[in-house]
């Protein structure tokens, strides 16, 4: 079921973004006066279709883009059998370049725009959630093996990040952060001040499976108890919170597992608080070093701030972080030429981003990661590229700025070479996908 979720997302988000991308070209042409024969989403084979003037709507079987047919263009058609005649006034050869680059920039412009419109909305009906500093630094944090491998440690207070201050928890662990360079945390360990060095490919170790940074440090109290476990044997009950083990004072899960831990197939003494009253125990612990029941955060421990927007901020916030993720595109692509980020670890195909989106039906997530694509889809399109929109707008901005329009066979010939390595780099992202799965 969640795999037909996750498709149904894919799909739905898709469709919406390529639309609306291909609508933007239509509108564009037909602005100009160039006749549009076709608007399709999807790809053949046509599954729907209607007449309606001189453009025929359609739908394709294969959802992973789209395409408007103007004629006069070369494009991914490769449908070149009317250029030999003279222009005729409604085809997009016969316009000025400037009426043809704004055709070809009209499906980048239309994604931004809903990027960043999705942005505001989300921003203002939602606000934000987050950990302050100082509620982070009331517990410290709880460093997993990569952040113990960088020399951070569990209970490390942070002092700033690159030498600034920061606000909330999210700002130690943004991609700004991850993705910078001779980046460093500042923490305080024992009373005394640390530097504590990010590798440049540290968003590299972090797409690897199964790898976690660091949280924040919040006691723990006991969740789902397993049946016929240890815990159920010793009288531990849900909702317990453990004080002390062997008269070692407990207060966070790493303390408690470190003792378990040293206690392997031994009994251990326990006092838990159940309903505001201290409780001894016995309890046996596994040779695995566990007792078997399930970990709750005790979230009581922790105030989370929450922050509303009003229009106006929203405005601002929304655009702020809608074309962030341009610029943060940017960066990884820069990580990648320089060698810090693999990119079988960072490009996804289609099943990559359907992950992205979850398998639960959540409709803040969808319009969130929605949102995203559009601002993604708008980056990637304007790559200097043959065959993708930036390919067209390069050559356009070539003829403006030198007044020599480039040949309908070189126009063709790149067209078919920015085909075969879009054809490749897609290719290449399903099977990285697949063997990311395994």
């Amino acid at each position: 079921m969640e795999g037909l979720i996750m498709t149904a997302q894919l799909l739905l988000g898709l469709s919406i973004l390529v639309g609306l991308h291909e609508l933007g070209h239509l509108l564009a042409a037909k602005a100009f006066g160039m006749r549009v024969e076709k608007y399709s989403i999807g790809f053949p084979p046509k599954i729907w279709g209607k007449q309606i003037g001189e453009t025929e709507y359609s739908i394709g079987a294969i959802p992973l883009g789209g395409f408007v047919k103007i004629t006069g263009m070369i494009d991914e058609s490769l449908d070149t059998k009317t250029l030999s005649a003279e222009p005729e006034p409604w085809e997009f050869r016969a316009k000025p370049a400037w009426q043809r680059l704004i055709v070809m920039l009209g499906g980048i412009i239309v994604n931004v725009i809903t990027g960043v419109f999705i942005f505001i909305l989300i921003v203002y009906s939602r606000g934000e959630n987050f950990i302050t500093k100082q509620e982070l630094n009331k517990h410290g944090i709880v460093a997993y093996d990569l952040a113990q491998q960088l020399g951070l440690q569990t209970g490390d207070k942070m002092i700033n990040v690159n030498g600034k201050d920061f606000e909330k928890l999210m700002d130690l662990r943004s991609p700004e952060v991850l993705l910078g360079t001779d980046g460093y945390y500042t923490v305080e360990r024992d009373g005394q001040q640390l530097r504590v060095d990010i590798p440049n490919d540290i968003m590299d170790k972090l797409s690897d499976k199964n790898v976690d940074f660091f949280s924040v440090r919040m006691p723990f109290i006991v969740g789902q108890i397993q049946k016929e476990s240890n815990a159920e044997k010793g009288g531990l009950q849900q909702g317990d919170k453990f004080i002390s083990l062997n008269d070692q004072k407990i207060q966070y899960f790493d303390q408690f597992s470190a003792v378990l831990d040293d206690m392997s197939g031994k009994s251990i003494s326990a006092v838990v608080l159940r309903d505001g009253v201290e409780k001894e125990l016995n309890l046996d612990v596994t040779e695995e070093g566990t007792l078997g029941f399930g970990v709750v955060q005790d979230t009581s421990m922790l105030a989370l701030s929450h922050r509303d927007f009003t229009l106006g901020e929203s405005l601002g916030a929304g655009t702020a972080q809608a074309f962030n993720v341009v610029f943060l595109n940017i960066k990884a692509f820069g990580k990648m030429f320089s060698g810090d980020v693999s990119p079988s670890k960072s490009l996804s195909g289609p099943i990559g981003i359907a992950q992205f989106f979850g398998g639960e039906w959540d409709w803040a997530n969808f319009w969130r990661i929605t949102g995203l694509l559009s601002m993604v889809l708008a980056f990637m399109n304007l790559l200097p590229i043959p065959a993708l929109d930036g390919g067209h707008v390069m050559f356009l901005t070539w003829e403006i700025v030198t007044g020599r329009k480039p040949s309908d066979k070189f126009l063709e010939n790149a067209q078919k070479v920015g085909m075969v390595l879009l054809l490749g780099l897609m290719t290449y992202a399903i099977f990285n996908d697949v063997y990311k799965l395994f």
